[in-house]
């Protein structure tokens, strides 16, 4: 499994030797340093840490800079785990390696997960796509939600309805999502379509698999 932390830069086109015009997402991915690798044995489960995302040491406990220190790394914000059971192999990363683009190629398959764009307090109808009441004869449901229970029994209001509330602002992952360019020299990965995530933001990408 290919895994990679980066930051949202915003959306464009590209044109493909064909001529399509085809959308993008730019995300400046890595490079990231791994500083931890979890054992089954061990750990009880098999995974990598990648940190990403420079900061000052001021920024950091003495922990955190303990931590990442042991690895060789400078001080990072951001330190994410990504879960693969075929970790334990000589072959897999090591503690101090370096995680850049080059490990995913044109074509691939990718998820992306990242905190989706905070809507704010919204109503039924933008948040759950629920249908207008009528607007003619005197009717005052226009945008209200109407019933949502009964009343003598059960006399509550079951957990989970659909009501207004927080959009947004929720980790998302978004699957199937296609590599189309790799920038090796700029640490830019172009995927098509659109991923969670306002600009600027970290996503967390990984092979889809």
């Amino acid at each position: 499994m290919a895994a990679i932390l980066g930051k949202k830069l915003g959306m464009t086109q590209v044109f493909l030797e064909d001529g399509t015009v085809v959308p993008v997402t730019v995300v400046e991915a890595g490079p990231c340093k791994v500083t931890a690798v979890r054992d089954v044995e061990r750990d009880g489960y098999a995974a990598v840490q990648l940190a990403f995302g420079e900061v000052g040491e001021g920024k950091l406990s003495k922990a955190e800079l303990g931590h990442l220190s042991k690895a060789g790394a400078s001080p990072m914000r951001h330190l994410v785990e990504f879960r693969d059971e075929d970790l334990g192999s000589e072959d897999g990363p090591k503690v101090g390696d370096d995680v850049t683009v080059e490990s995913f190629e044109p074509g691939q398959k990718v998820k992306v997960a990242g905190i989706s764009i905070g809507k704010g307090f919204q109503g039924g109808i933008k948040r759950h796509n629920f249908s207008r009441g009528p607007v003619t004869h005197g009717s005052h449901n226009v945008r209200a939600p109407g019933s949502i229970g009964a009343s003598a029994f059960p006399a509550r209001v079951f957990k989970g309805m659909r009501m207004p509330g927080q959009m947004g602002n929720k980790r998302t992952t978004q699957k199937g999502l296609e590599v189309t360019r790799v920038d090796v020299e700029r640490n830019l990965l172009l995927l098509k379509g659109s991923i969670p995530g306002s600009r600027n933001s970290v996503v967390e990408v990984r092979t889809d698999g």
